[in-house]
């Protein structure tokens, strides 16, 4: 993946420092290391419209029904290493919409196929009709 995500300015990034959950002993009680980042898709000025829809139509559990995409980071011990960890789960966030995806093109099966398809059903057809019980009389 060699495109860079576009850079998304501070002021369009929203920082709520809360305190993590889990193992930490006193540190976890009183310093709020935890970070959720939020970042408003819907209605960023900075992404182009056609990434703005394929990152709205990701089925992420991250994006609200606003189109806000909150990410949670409390991986590390300090505030300062658990903000730039969401920063880059934002860009990878982004990263994944940036390649378009290819086209299906639908495609008939061919007339050999279908043959083939339709004498293993006959197949299959003769080998069950030999189990029925009537030969069994």
């Amino acid at each position: 993946m060699g495109v860079k995500p576009p850079l998304i300015p501070e002021n369009e990034l929203i920082e709520r420092f809360v305190r993590a959950s889990g193992p930490g002993g006193q540190n976890v009680n009183k310093v709020a290391t935890a970070v959720e980042l939020r970042f408003d898709i819907a209605g960023s000025p900075s992404l182009s419209e056609a990434l703005r829809a394929r990152l709205l139509a990701k089925r992420d559990r991250r994006v609200t029904a606003d189109g806000v995409l909150v990410i949670d980071a409390q991986r590390f011990r300090t505030q300062e290493r658990n903000r730039q960890d969401a920063r880059e789960r934002l860009d990878a966030f982004i990263a994944t919409a940036l390649s378009v995806p290819k086209p299906r093109v639908a495609t008939k099966p061919t007339y050999g196929s279908k043959l083939r398809r339709l004498d293993a059903k006959r197949g299959r057809s003769q080998v069950k009709r030999g189990r029925s019980s009537s030969n069994w009389e």
